[in-house]
């Protein structure tokens, strides 16, 4: 266990040499440079295909390849930036084919290298305060998005649930989310295609939508998703697809209502036959399909939810989860702890997998968001005779 002194010391040269080494081990300096060699690789493909659409890449002669890769890059800096990073280049060239041919020009010749590495040094600094006022304006961004989520501990009537989410960048794509109404509690999860900024805007505006029709239609699990497959496939040009989970618990009831538009499957432990098994039901994602074909395919059915019995909705973050063996988490995991720690409260039921994933996957970082919660069913409280 590595503990951290967070007491106040003297900032000196070895704080800063931890600082700045922090992370540098060989594993993660590999992970970072086939990280950047990928972008980079694909920066080169998408500019030989925006300046050369009609050319194979093995017919591109070398000179234009360099070219295009050149201009994707600098079309990434503004004019001023430009004509900085142009100078510093000319600059370090001239240089060295003034020295090549043995031409001297004074006050000039000396400062040329200095010109060109001071304008890249302040490129690169600009660029990074430009990136730290960007991840600012992300982590705001992050912290509205949490403020959205349900509060990670949840009770109503009989029941409670407990939640948990990690996303991968500052801002996820995964929804979850406990809605009580007066003749029930929905439980909603749910996954937008993609990462990121994108799929978080997106995520906020299903969100608010979902809030509006359960307070307007009060709908079942699959009325809630026609209608919001409605919304999703409104825009022929948007490609985004959500995969959901709805599961409706009526009021004094031993019951659920549930669907499934093409999510994983929630897992669920009945304390009768201290056994689990998965809700399996049919239906595409949306935005995947036609309203009306949706329709005819998505299942609406209703599951026994007593006493004792425990469910567990996830999004695939949690079961695709790889350690550094490049393993992944799988569903087998998951169903065996469900089997062991099912008729616990949601609370520990929760904490267990998070150990549980945490332990397997080590310092690998998440590639994609994980969410999942945990609906529990308690004893009814007894009465006492008087």
């Amino acid at each position: 266990m590595g503990l951290k002194n967070e007491t106040k010391s003297k900032y000196d040269t070895k704080t800063f040499y931890k600082e700045y080494v922090s992370g540098m081990n060989s594993r993660q300096l590999g992970k970072e440079f086939q990280s950047d060699s990928e972008r980079l690789k694909k920066l080169y493909f998408d500019a030989l295909k925006e300046t050369n659409p009609n050319s194979a890449p093995q017919k591109i002669p070398i000179t234009q390849k360099f070219l295009s890769l050149l201009s994707a890059l600098t079309k990434r800096l503004n004019p001023v930036r430009r004509l900085v990073f142009g100078i510093s280049v000319v600059s370090f060239f001239l240089h060295f084919i003034l020295s090549f041919i043995g031409l001297t020009i004074y006050p000039i010749q000396p400062l040329l290298l200095p010109v060109a590495f001071l304008g890249m040094l302040a490129i690169l600094l600009i660029e990074l305060l430009e990136k730290s006022d960007v991840q600012k304006e992300l982590d705001f961004a992050r912290d509205i998005q949490l403020s959205l989520l349900p509060p990670s501990a949840t009770e109503w009537q009989q029941h409670e649930a407990y939640s948990f989410a990690a996303t991968a960048s500052e801002v996820g794509g995964d929804y979850v989310d406990i809605i009580k109404t007066e003749k029930g509690t929905y439980v909603i999860i749910a996954d937008v295609s993609g990462k990121g900024i994108s799929a978080a805007l997106y995520m906020v505006r299903m969100q608010a939508l979902v809030h509006l029709l359960i307070k307007k239609l009060n709908p079942g699990p699959k009325e809630l998703f026609l209608e919001l497959n409605e919304y999703v496939k409104s825009n022929k040009m948007d490609k985004t697809f959500v995969t959901a989970c709805a599961a409706f618990f009526p009021n004094g009831e031993d019951h659920f209502i549930f669907a499934r538009a093409g999510h994983n499957t929630p897992i669920i432990f009945n304390k009768k036959l201290d056994s689990t098994f998965s809700l399996k039901t049919e239906g595409f994602a949306l935005g995947m399909t036609s309203t009306r074909m949706l329709r005819k395919n998505l299942e609406e059915k209703k599951f026994q939810f007593e006493a004792g019995d425990s469910i567990l909705f996830y999004t695939d973050g949690l079961v695709e989860a790889r350690n550094r063996h490049n393993e992944e988490y799988g569903e087998e995991r998951l169903d065996g702890l469900m089997s062991i720690y099912g008729s616990l409260h949601a609370k520990s039921i929760t904490q267990k997998i998070q150990s549980s994933i945490e332990l397997f996957a080590g310092d690998e970082k998440p590639m994609d968001d994980i969410t999942f919660t945990t609906v529990h069913k308690n004893d009814p409280p007894k009465q006492i005779d008087k």
